[in-house]
């Protein structure tokens, strides 16, 4: 390590530790510089704060909300009103939450000094992990990071996700050289729009850098799977372009293509040697196979994501698993200061810069051991219980008891209801850690979609008007995410009552019903990205659901209390299902799904004048990809 990388780290982790003994302090000066900042904001003056810049008042004044009551303001910013309504600081763009209001994506306000914050952040995360592996400067991680498309409000500010909007940034494309933190992926093939083109190069160049790769990974584990799903189907066309040094014809993206080249030499012995990895039966262990000097896999591995572990280890033939941080649209929170830790260990410490934290305890119902009878049998979290009465500050929460986080920034979002569901795990010196236990009301998920019990609800409800007038009807249902094979798909077990068979394509229809049903980060998925394969219905013998009572019975449910779960992870309870399926249906074609969505584009309120579209496209189609 060089003097000035030793130097750099030591003022990282120093900067831990100043943050975290001084919690509490941190907290109070965040919240005093966020109201005095934007004390003159409507937002803060309609409540009565008065320009007040102490704790009491706040809490007395500032009531906790969720988007919905956040919605007015943000659609008059999104349609050209640059007044301070919630920030004295101009808003730079929206930022696309992946969770769901009504079947849209939130749009997320921030300021451009968030990025700087962000920045801070991630600057921290190689020196943690230059604690427990060492010599990370000898060589690259190959990280497969994408953008999708942008769009603009009628008032001109970009709406996008905020990886999109941090790649595209400054603090990302400018960044100064760091040998912690060099990648195999040139910036402009992560920078390349089209998700298949984007993929491709960003493989190869990690095949033709083999070698040099010390880490690896993406931000979610679906997506690293599906990169890995990509490479079993293209390794052939990627072998010849370094065989032979010559770039896939596919490839068009003109920036990309140019970046790929520079790295791009003919290498018969290197693809040679990838040939004989992936010709071979079983793909068990690929990772260090083809990448031998690999120390650990960065994905997150936590929530709805813990389903992919087997499948990694497989694929990866054991690597640690590392979830270095914990972010969101609205704000990025913390970091893992342990990252070598089991998946199911993984902690996470709020960094008490980065906002203001209140945490609103959850209800003692749901620790209950009926509730946990329950929970055992369908991992349901969407009955988790607030009490909306009682908001703890960071440094006063009790380890073992779960909360749900609120938040405060800099951009304008008072005492925000995050909807993550988080357990107090201990504490580093003053600050809290945390393990991520659930999106609360969330379901299914595979990659970025989140489906809450109320959204499958609504979108069986339509599939079923299909089945009227055919002499059939659905008694019950529940559901699962399969993450089996890749992509994975969302699967609905139906116990219908008929007086004839139904034929085929009323099924499949009833399937893209409830596809077309389901939200915009859902159908983006499926239609776009191909993160989430055909949706399943599996009908079920009668009586199906009356034997899954009585499992949840033999457990300790109460009869009193049982309802059927909406969605089920307990492999013993698949498969009682799958024991029953007599027949199962596929999605037969894409739902609908393009840039910007009706639903987002003319969604109104009455204090927007002339009901303007809330986003207009300012990007070309999505291209075709396989």
């Amino acid at each position: 390590m060089n003097a000035t990388g030793k130097d750099r780290e030591e003022k990282a982790l120093q900067f831990l530790e100043d943050v975290t003994v001084n919690a509490a302090a941190v907290q109070q000066s965040v919240l005093c510089g966020i109201l005095e900042r934007n004390g003159q904001t409507e937002y803060l003056k309609r409540h009565g704060l008065d320009g007040r810049t102490d704790r009491e008042s706040f809490k007395q004044c500032i009531p906790v909300i969720t988007y919905e009551d956040l919605e007015p303001d943000i659609q008059r910013i999104a349609s050209g009103d640059t007044s301070p309504i919630l920030s004295a600081h101009p808003i730079s763009e929206f930022l696309t939450s992946s969770g769901t209001s009504g079947g849209q994506r939130k749009l997320m306000p921030t300021i451009a000094e968030e990025l700087e914050r962000k920045s801070l952040l991630y600057s921290l995360l190689m020196p943690v992990m230059n604690q427990y592996i060492s010599d990370l400067d000898k060589g690259k991680g190959m990280y497969l990071l994408f953008i999708k498309h942008d769009s603009k409000t009628p008032g001109g500010l970009f709406a996008r996700p905020v990886l999109t909007s941090y790649y595209k940034s400054r603090y990302f494309q400018d960044r100064s050289y760091d040998p912690w933190n060099v990648y195999t992926s040139p910036t402009d093939t992560i920078l390349c729009v089209d998700a298949y083109q984007s993929m491709y190069c960003q493989l190869l160049c990690g095949l033709l850098q083999k070698s040099e790769v010390l880490r690896m990974g993406a931000v979610f584990a679906s997506g690293f799977l599906r990169a890995i799903r990509f490479l079993e189907q293209h390794w052939p066309e990627i072998c010849q372009d370094i065989r032979l040094g010559q770039l896939n014809e596919r490839i068009t993206d003109f920036a990309a293509r140019k970046s790929v080249m520079q790295l791009l030499q003919p290498s018969p012995q290197l693809a040679d040697s990838i040939q004989e990895e992936c010709c071979k039966a079983s793909w068990q262990g690929i990772l260090p196979r083809l990448w031998p000097n690999t120390k650990y896999l960065d994905v997150i591995v936590t929530g709805s994501m813990a389903q992919y572990i087997p499948t990694l280890d497989f694929y990866s033939g054991g690597l640690p698993l590392v979830c270095t941080m914990y972010a969101s649209s609205e704000c990025y929170f913390g970091i893992n200061l342990e990252p070598l830790c089991p998946p199911s260990d993984v902690s996470y410490t709020l960094l008490p810069n980065m906002a203001y934290f209140e945490f609103m305890p959850m209800d003692d119902r749901h620790n209950s051991s009926e509730q946990n009878s329950c929970m055992k049998l369908c991992d349901d979290q969407s009955q988790c219980v607030a009490k909306p009465e009682i908001l703890v500050d960071l440094v006063d929460v009790e380890i073992g008891k779960e909360y749900e986080l609120v938040i405060s920034t800099y951009a304008g979002m008072y005492r925000y209801r995050v909807g993550d569901i988080l357990r107090v795990t201990g504490f580093y010196n003053s600050a809290p850690q945390f393990a991520f236990v659930c999106r609360k009301n969330a379901i299914l998920s595979i990659d970025a979609d989140k489906t809450g019990e109320q959204d499958l609800q609504t979108a069986v409800t339509n599939a079923t008007k299909i089945l009227k007038n055919r002499f059939a009807r659905l008694k019950e249902y529940t559901s699962y995410a399969d993450t089996a094979k890749i992509p994975g798909h969302y699967v609905l077990f139906w116990e219908l009552e008929t007086t004839q068979p139904l034929e085929a394509w009323i099924m499949e229809e009833c399937c893209l019903a409830v596809e077309e049903s389901l939200d915009s980060v859902y159908r983006q998925c499926r239609v776009a990205d191909k993160s989430i394969g055909p949706l399943e219905i599996r009908v079920v013998s009668a009586g199906t659901f009356d034997q899954l009572m009585d499992y949840a019975l033999s457990r300790g449910a109460s009869i009193n209390q049982y309802k059927a779960p909406r969605c089920i992870k307990s492999t013993a309870i698949i498969d009682l299902l799958n024991a029953r399926v007599v027949q199962s249906y596929f999605s037969p074609r894409f739902p609908h799904w393009s840039v910007v969505r009706p639903e987002w584009a003319f969604k109104a309120h009455a204090n927007v004048k002339n009901h303007q579209p809330l986003l207009m496209t300012v990007s070309n189609e999505i291209q075709a990809s396989s």
